[in-house]
């Protein structure tokens, strides 16, 4: 039976994403993705109309959701801002945790956001991580929990999704010196 054009879309995108994960983005060939897909590099061509197409609509649902969790943000303060960055950052990066791999090995690459709204995101966060904070000691401890968030999902550890969110929302808030009751979530 025939692959409709819309499965077929899907199915290079989820070899795309299980190759530039495993091999990385350099490492992978348009062929090998086509290969993996079950197509010819012209029928993944006839949808993409090279790697970094594909890279971006891989890449479109995090970037999406990541505006989502900015706006989320925007209006908490203090120990709210701080719980809640936690239980969002960390539920982000486990639910994309390929393509966060995938992120960190293009990142030096990418010289501006794809979408406007994610410029200064990292700040934001950060931000929102520290409570609003401006001590350097609370800017310091919330540049560290969302690197590490962000590289632990990235390092993809072999362990269930909802063990990995609540051991990274714990190491979060112990590095934010935030107490680590509950979900974490305000």
């Amino acid at each position: 039976m025939a692959r409709t054009p819309a499965a077929l879309r899907g199915q290079i995108l989820e070899s795309a994403l299980r190759s530039f994960a495993q091999y990385g983005f350099r490492g992978t060939s348009l062929q090998h993705i086509a290969s993996d897909a079950g197509c010819s590099k012209a029928s993944l061509l006839y949808h993409f109309a090279n790697k970094e197409a594909i890279l971006a609509e891989l890449l479109a649902p995090v970037e999406r959701e990541a505006v989502a969790l900015d706006a989320r943000l925007a209006g908490l303060d203090g120990e709210e801002a701080a719980l809640t960055a936690v239980s969002a950052f960390a539920d982000l990066t486990v639910r994309f945790r390929r393509e966060m791999k995938v992120l960190l090995e293009t990142l030096p690459e990418r010289t501006a956001p794809a979408d406007p709204a994610l410029d200064g995101l990292g700040d934001r966060l950060a931000d929102a991580l520290a409570g609003r904070s401006s001590d350097p000691a609370d800017q310091v401890a919330a540049w560290m929990a969302l690197g590490g968030m962000f590289m632990t999902g990235a390092a993809d550890p072999p362990m269930s999704d909802e063990t990995l969110r609540e051991a990274m929302a714990r190491a979060a808030l112990r590095t934010l010196g935030r107490a680590s009751g509950g979900d974490g979530d305000a």
